[in-house]
């Protein structure tokens, strides 16, 4: 019996005999000649079938074969340098275990399809190899991302989904109804995490956070997974340094393990060989005077003034202008979070810092010390009108042995949207969810 292996194994199979289990994906014929393109979710290689070499019900089920029929494939692999991961398929049998029928074809042929339409087929539309590469990388982000973490002593801590209050503002939650109470889908762990930070010392939770701003950029979605580390004792600098090693250490690790992925994709992959610690850091003092001096220039439109928060076109204008990720500091106060530490330095400030991606994809990871005080605490739930009552177990942090501590949150789609070079986020989940997109 040949044996069972995998499209991205076939390597390890050079001149055997081996089976495969996948789906059509294309199909080429030349005289008596066939050429089929077989995927199994691990990549594609293409099959080799000379009319002369099969008997003739071999080549005739070949032959037959539509776009995503479900195939058993065997065949001896040959290297051939010019085929897709350098190994071809002479095929000696196949057992068709579907035929997609003629009449009801596979809806997405290789012909170019609109972006509603895909959307709408997005069961199908992953099967396609590029989005299936992209679904790939991603995995090998949360993949890297987990083990960053753990290999450094955290502890994986799931804070709940379900939860009493907000934790940057009620505007853009999703209310649920919760038997005879009203609950929030999370916004973040953050607040629970750092409960666990106080028990454990390092922690970290990988979840789905929810956010019901109506925002229609090519960044947002209103359902996205975050990783989120909380350190006790860690001061604003040991974040930054932990943001940069989380960093680097991703991308190299999608370029040792998803290069073929990555050129798959299409990304130009130099530009991630190119990120290297320590990455330039700017407070947002120098992040105003960038964007002022931009306008000044006519690079950007509008003029920024100090005191506001970054939107899109500043984050991407600012990213645009650096080779490796870029840390804004020391935000106003006033345009971040109520738990964030104030700059004894500059009390108007937060220290908190924005981690920038290159190439224009703007925020990938969001941080900050935490407050320490019970009193500054309660003065800025107070100021933000949050519900001092949803969080009176917050403020027990602060009463039983607080600590100064730190901690941020990474989307991991926003990572994937940069390291694959994307021009919209919905392609980095599987399903994405945003304003007016809730099917399939």
């Amino acid at each position: 019996m040949p044996s069972v292996t995998t499209i991205a194994e076939i390597g390890k199979h050079e001149g055997q005999l081996v089976t495969i289990r996948g789906w059509l994906y294309n199909l080429r014929e030349s005289g008596k000649l066939l050429f089929p393109i077989f995927r199994d979710g691990s990549g594609v290689i293409q099959g080799v079938v000379p009319k002369s070499a099969v008997p003739p019900e071999v080549f005739d089920a070949v032959k037959g074969l539509t776009q995503e029929s479900s195939v058993i494939v065997e065949g001896k692999v040959r290297a051939d340098k010019r085929a897709p991961g350098g190994h071809e398929l002479d095929v000696s049998n196949v057992q068709v275990l579907q035929r997609v029928a003629e009449n009801d074809p596979y809806p997405i042929s290789l012909k170019e399809h609109g972006v509603d339409f895909l959307m709408e087929h997005r069961h199908l539309w992953v099967r396609t190899p590029r989005q299936a590469a992209i679904l790939r990388v991603r995995a090998e982000i949360i993949k890297a991302a987990r083990d960053f973490f753990d290999e450094r002593g955290f502890t994986l801590t799931d804070p709940p989904i379900l939860t009493p209050a907000a934790c940057e503002g009620t505007t853009t939650l999703f209310p649920v109804d919760y038997f005879d109470e009203q609950a929030f889908l999370t916004q973040s762990g953050q607040l629970y995490i750092e409960a666990t930070a106080m028990a454990l010392g390092k922690v970290y939770s990988f979840g789905p956070t929810f956010r019901a701003e109506k925002s229609k950029t090519r960044r947002h979605l209103t359902e996205f997974w975050m990783v989120e580390p909380e350190i006790a004792y860690a001061t604003l600098e040991d974040l930054m340094e932990l943001a940069e090693g989380l960093i680097t250490f991703v991308v190299k690790r999608c370029l040792e393990r998803r290069r073929p992925d990555l050129q798959t994709i299409g990304r130009d992959v130099s530009k991630l060989e190119k990120i290297k610690t320590p990455f330039p850091r700017i407070t947002y003092d120098e992040a105003v005077k960038l964007l002022q001096d931009a306008h000044a220039k006519g690079a950007l439109e509008n003029k920024f003034e100090w005191g506001g928060d970054l939107g899109s076109p500043d984050e991407t204008y600012i990213s645009s202008q650096f080779e490796t990720p870029v840390m804004v500091h020391r935000y106003p106060a006033k345009v971040k979070a109520f738990y964030m530490e104030p700059d004894p330095q500059r009390p108007e400030l937060a220290l908190c810092v924005d981690v920038l991606a290159p190439e224009g994809y703007g925020e990938i990871i969001g941080g900050s010390q935490r407050t320490a005080s019970y009193e500054l605490l309660v003065k800025r739930i107070h100021e933000h009108n949050l519900p001092e009552e949803a969080f009176k177990w917050y403020l027990d942090l602060r009463k039983y042995g607080s600590v100064p501590h730190s901690g941020f949150g990474m989307g991991i789609e926003r990572v994937v949207s940069w390291i694959c070079s994307l021009e919209h986020v919905r392609e980095t989940i599987p399903f994405p969810r945003m304003l007016h997109r809730l099917y399939p």
